[in-house]
């Protein structure tokens, strides 16, 4: 019988490990999911200023470079 008794505590311990792993596992891939939409939006944000540098950006460079700077 003692055999039977190790062979259920065993059993038992393998499902308590599988169920925090998929525990685990949701967690991880809700993070995932939360990190994916984060990028996603800061991919957009980071495209929109580089199409504002576009267009506003070429004009300002040129005027710049021909000021004199401020120390003179």
């Amino acid at each position: 019988m003692a055999g039977i008794d190790d062979f259920a505590a065993q059993l038992i311990d393998v499902q308590t490990q599988l169920a925090y792993q998929e525990d685990l596992l949701r967690e991880l891939n809700g993070a995932l999911a939360s990190q994916q939409q984060e990028i996603l939006v800061l991919r957009r944000q980071v495209q929109l200023l580089k199409q504002r540098q576009d267009e506003h950006g070429e004009p300002q460079a040129a005027g710049a470079a021909q000021e004199r700077p401020p120390h003179y």
